[in-house]
């Protein structure tokens, strides 16, 4: 089916990500048009039967979706009746954008910090522990930027390394360019690693029976509904020999958790603000600036420059500005021990489709792709405002929240660092291998 004939995107009544109300679709092709010119999706399949179309899962279409006929899925009343099961113990990790996103569904400014009533809400909700993503995000700097380092320096592995930090761009390299599947970096993304640490780590340090508890992420992205899924993500069930354990159980969208707050009748922005629980609960400000385009990149040069040159990364690098903005393709070169790292950040699978197609991808050392506008600020789990991107507003606050941090450095992490000392000895070790990476597949 061509993509003329096509007027919407189909959504499979079993895709784990979004759903789709036919009876609301008024075939405007709104969806259609942000899936073919900026994700790509829809133009790789637009001589293949509708049957066929393979969804990356990151929600775009219900961005802009103006009859509201494509959401997300919704999993929140799984969680209350988990919350109410005297069994469970059940465990909210908070994603960066989330902060910065969540005050618009109550009538807040573009880009507002609610970090503290956002974890409020969530123990008033029945939270047991509220935990921070962005302390798994310097993790995965730490095991990224080592990954980086070592095919950069000893030529281990093909280059250019791809981030894997972004489910919906990692299935379309493994969907649309299985070829490409061993430059994507093997770590898992933030959410994936913070869950299988959870159910081993953080269950053996508060002396929690690991079935017990539900894993519940709050995230800016569709695609991480999809994530969570995929069958390999139990590495914490295969590590201590408890079949069918997930590393993670649930995934809340930043809509959907406002609307859950909303009908529990919480005044949000009455609500005094509290802070995250102490262990796996503090992040650096290059884990923060995860959220937007860019922010990965940023932060693996901060710890990879520091690797290499056994010294704090230069002030340049603390606010990296070739590497920051809304243009869907940025590059830049910086020098390493001697060598030059040749880097790009896309947003947009499209416009990453667009390099690898003409093979101008492979001038690079380092990619950074995330699919949705501006990177997760952006994401389809975001409040909606009718054609209206907030991105900018929300990541600029990130970048804000980074410069006025003590932390600014993913590999000066105490919390991060101690973990390395008594659970997995070093980046990348074997151990590390088994619980924060993963295999990626046709």
């Amino acid at each position: 089916m061509s993509d003329r004939c096509m007027k919407s995107v189909p959504v499979s009544l079993n895709n784990p990500s979004i759903e789709k109300n036919q009876d609301l679709c008024a075939d405007c092709g709104h969806c259609l048009a942000v899936c073919s010119e900026e994700i790509g999706v829809a133009r790789q399949w637009a001589d293949k039967s509708a049957d066929a179309f393979s969804c990356i899962h990151c929600g775009q279409c219900a961005a802009v979706c103006p009859e509201r006929a494509i959401r997300g899925k919704s999993h929140w009343r799984e969680v209350v009746r988990a919350i109410n099961d005297p069994q469970k113990i059940v465990v909210f990790s908070t994603a960066p954008s989330v902060r910065v996103g969540l005050g618009e569904c109550f009538g807040g400014r573009p880009g507002d910090f609610v970090e503290g009533r956002m974890v409020s809400a969530l123990r008033e909700l029945g939270a047991d522990y509220v935990l921070d993503v962005a302390f798994s995000a310097d993790l995965t700097i730490m095991e990224e930027g080592t990954e980086f380092l070592r095919r950069f320096l000893t030529g281990s592995h093909p280059l250019p390394q791809f981030t894997s930090c972004c489910p919906a761009w990692v299935k379309y390299v493994e969907t649309f360019h299985p070829e490409r599947i061993g430059c994507l970096s093997s770590a898992k993304s933030p959410i994936s690693m913070q869950g299988a640490l959870i159910k081993t780590y953080f269950a053996r340090e508060q002396g929690i029976d690991p079935g017990r508890i539900v894993n519940v992420a709050v995230a800016p992205c569709t695609a991480k509904k999809f994530e969570i899924s995929r069958e390999e993500l139990c590495s914490s069930g295969i590590y201590q020999g408890i079949p069918g354990l997930m590393d993670n159980d649930y995934v809340l969208t930043t809509r959907e958790l406002a609307e859950w707050i909303t009908e529990s009748g919480i005044e949000f922005y009455g609500l005094d603000p509290s802070s995250f629980d102490s262990l796996m609960g503090e992040g650096s400000g290059a884990g923060v600036i995860f959220g937007n385009t860019g922010g990965v990149m940023e932060a693996a040069l901060r710890m990879a420059y520091s690797v290499v040159s056994g010294k704090e990364p230069m002030d340049l690098l603390l606010k990296y500005r070739p590497v920051r903005g809304l243009d869907q393709v940025k590059e830049t070169v910086v020098s390493l021990g001697g060598r030059d790292v040749r880097a790009a950040v896309i947003y947009g699978t499209r416009a990453a489709e667009q390099l690898i197609g003409t093979g101008n991808i492979d001038s690079y050392d380092f990619v950074e792709v995330m699919a949705c506008p501006g990177g997760c600020v952006g994401g389809g789990g975001q409040p909606i405002h009718d054609g209206e991107e907030w991105a900018f507003d929300r990541g600029r606050q990130l970048y804000y929240l980074d410069v006025n941090t003590n932390l600014r450095y993913s590999h000066e992490n105490r919390d991060v660092l101690a973990m390395y000392e008594t659970y997995f000895e070093k980046p990348n070790s074997h151990k590390a291998h088994m619980l924060l990476h993963t295999e990626h597949r046709k």
